[in-house]
């Protein structure tokens, strides 16, 4: 129950985060490989971002790609906030006096995260694909024109096999476990900091809210540069063999990316990243607090 309870929380915020994934992975592949001024400039900021994709796509282009993110989400949460709880319920990650501990809360965050990144991998890969297809004036990155979900990922399976679904997954693993980790103790310690010194209990859920955006501040900062790297690899194209034509892995992404676009590229689409991860955090955080105690009620009743 713990992980289909962890599941529905992360779709519930997808839905109302999808568009500025949509702007984030746009402006991270703008001027790819390309030095600051040696590319055209279609994404200058958010508002701007979204307002050139309506122009030139359609008001329902900024949810492309939110059929395979719900289900990513789905999968992901499901898998990482279910583990995070058990082990919470198995005593692992508190103290006799019931406080958690943070190192603790990191090791098993960012355990959770990899699991649950390994698992979503193929999905992520069809979202980020699906969020980059746009009109040719528009264009950033490789261009896979798939129709649909299910149209993508039958088409990289034919293309690549069973393991291309998986191609990038080592990228969205390790940045799963460094955004879980950081999101999930940073929010645990926070809330329960707020919990045990009467702060911010004007309402049974207000501690969780303002932690959840301490954890959505935290993340973003700790998230983004490998979140531009994963971005690469899974929207890159790949020859005959299934391999990246651009990036040879994690470490050639990012030298490459310093070599040609500069340190401060790791963190393009900064702005929407968090203007995701804000509302996405708070509402999964959030969502998942309000179903434990759903799920506790239950179980007290029965």
């Amino acid at each position: 129950m713990d992980f289909i309870v962890g599941g529905l929380a992360g779709v519930g915020a997808g839905f109302f985060s999808n568009p500025f994934d949509v702007v984030k992975t746009r402006m991270q592949l703008q001027g790819e490989l390309r030095a600051r001024g040696q590319h055209a400039v279609y994404y200058k900021n958010i508002p701007h971002a979204m307002y050139t994709i309506v122009k030139h796509d359609g008001l329902s282009a900024l949810q492309k790609g939110l059929v395979p993110a719900l289900w990513f989400q789905l999968f992901v949460n499901g898998v990482r906030l279910g583990i995070y709880q058990q082990a919470d319920n198995y005593g692992l990650l508190r103290d006799e006096e019931n406080n958690t501990k943070f190192a603790n809360s990191l090791f098993f965050g960012s355990l959770a995260g990899m699991s649950g990144g390994l698992v979503g991998s193929p999905l992520q890969l069809v979202k980020t694909q699906l969020m980059s297809y746009s009109s040719k004036e528009i264009a950033v990155g490789t261009q896979h024109g798939h129709r649909g979900t299910l149209y993508a990922l039958s088409r990289i399976y034919q293309k690549n096999g069973f393991f291309g679904l998986w191609r990038g997954a080592h990228g969205m693993m390790l940045r799963n476990s460094i955004g879980s980790a950081s999101q999930i103790a940073s929010f645990t310690v926070c809330k329960e900091w707020m919990d045990n010194n009467n702060i911010f209990q004007q309402s049974k859920y207000m501690s969780s809210f303002i932690a959840s955006n301490v954890g959505a501040i935290v993340k973003t900062i700790a998230l983004t540069p490998m979140d531009v790297i994963m971005t690469r690899l899974y929207n890159q194209g790949v020859d005959a063999n299934g391999r990246g034509v651009l990036y040879g892995g994690i470490a050639d992404c990012a030298r490459k990316i310093i070599k040609t676009e500069g340190f401060l590229a790791f963190y393009k689409g900064m702005g929407p990243s968090y203007l995701r991860q804000a509302p996405h955090t708070v509402l999964l955080l959030v969502f998942w607090d309000m179903l434990k105690d759903l799920q506790n009620n239950v179980a007290i009743k029965m």
